[in-house]
């Protein structure tokens, strides 16, 4: 009996240390782990992934390689894990005035690249104090008393910039003008526009156009800036048109009225003081005379 009860007491013994050995081995396996997790997270952020190549590509010919890593205040030897990208590209962008974009990535285990694109001048910018010659995106190139290649470049009145600084993006005092010129950088950025001659924001529920080939277009306040160029250009194109001289009008939402320059002119009687809703669409009833007209709908 006394055997039997040794027995026991020593197989329940035997069960409690294999137990215990398991926690042990349990906590030491998670210890070897934290401990290589540990150092190998330290060799990432210390001397593996270290920068020892930048390439730099794109467009870019009014800097070197050299100057837009300079920008960039990137190293060899620079952790790319610790590496600020945002920043890095706010940098080029702030130092290299005729740098439009900038793209900073890794190339694992020790390469970063650099991918930068040209400003292209898209808009002068006429105000009171001179004009701002602006790139295709918005970002002010330049401050001066002339204009710039005019035969190519649109020229912008009424805008009224809050923003003249040179390498800042160019910005508005009136929001509705903002958002009428982001439309037309959309235009211009996407390669089309090139036909505009002038802009005039001056009223912004009363956009003037000015083409190339003559043709005036009052397209009315800055909502849908974009439907509203396809369709003057879709009239302009009409082979009733093509070639001619005169003045291109909105008629509603989807309407635009041709008058030759020789013919009487359209003439509009708003029935109230102009206002719009939340989306730019006048909310006003207007009268229109199109007298020796012809309204093309699409």
């Amino acid at each position: 009996m006394n055997d039997v009860e040794k027995t026991k007491i020593e197989r329940t013994n035997s069960g409690k240390r294999m137990r215990r050995r398991k926690r042990m081995l349990t906590v030491y396996a998670f210890t070897v782990i934290i401990i290589v997790l540990t150092i190998g997270i330290t060799m990432c952020f210390t001397f593996l992934f270290n920068i020892d190549k930048i390439v730099v590509s794109g467009e870019s010919e009014d800097y070197t390689s050299l100057q837009i890593v300079e920008a960039s205040e990137i190293n060899a030897g620079d952790n790319m894990l610790r590496l600020d990208a945002k920043r890095a590209e706010r940098k080029i962008l702030e130092k290299l005035i005729y740098v439009e974009t900038a793209d900073v990535g890794r190339d694992f285990p020790s390469t970063l690249r650099i991918n930068v694109t040209r400003c292209i001048p898209g808009f002068n910018i006429r105000y009171d104090g001179g004009v701002l010659l602006v790139s295709r995106r918005g970002k002010i190139l330049s401050d001066g008393e002339v204009y710039t290649d005019i035969e190519k470049i649109p020229i912008i009145s009424g805008y009224t910039p809050s923003e003249k600084t040179v390498g800042k993006m160019i910005k508005s005092e009136n929001p509705d003008k903002d958002e009428a010129f982001a439309q037309f950088i959309s235009r211009f950025e996407n390669g089309e526009g090139g036909d505009i001659s002038s802009v005039d924001l001056s009223n912004e529920y009363d956009i003037v156009v000015t083409y190339r080939n003559g043709m005036i277009f009052r397209m009315g306040n800055w909502s849908d800036i974009g439907y509203k160029l396809d369709l003057a250009e879709t009239v302009m194109n009409d082979e009733n048109i093509s070639g001619k001289k005169g003045y291109l009008t909105m008629v509603g939402k989807n309407q635009c009225s041709f008058r030759s320059s020789g013919e009487q002119e359209i003439t509009a009687e708003t029935t109230a003081p102009v206002s719009t809703d939340e989306l730019g669409q006048s909310v006003t009833e207007t009268t229109i005379t199109t007298a020796a007209a012809e309204v093309y709908g699409f």
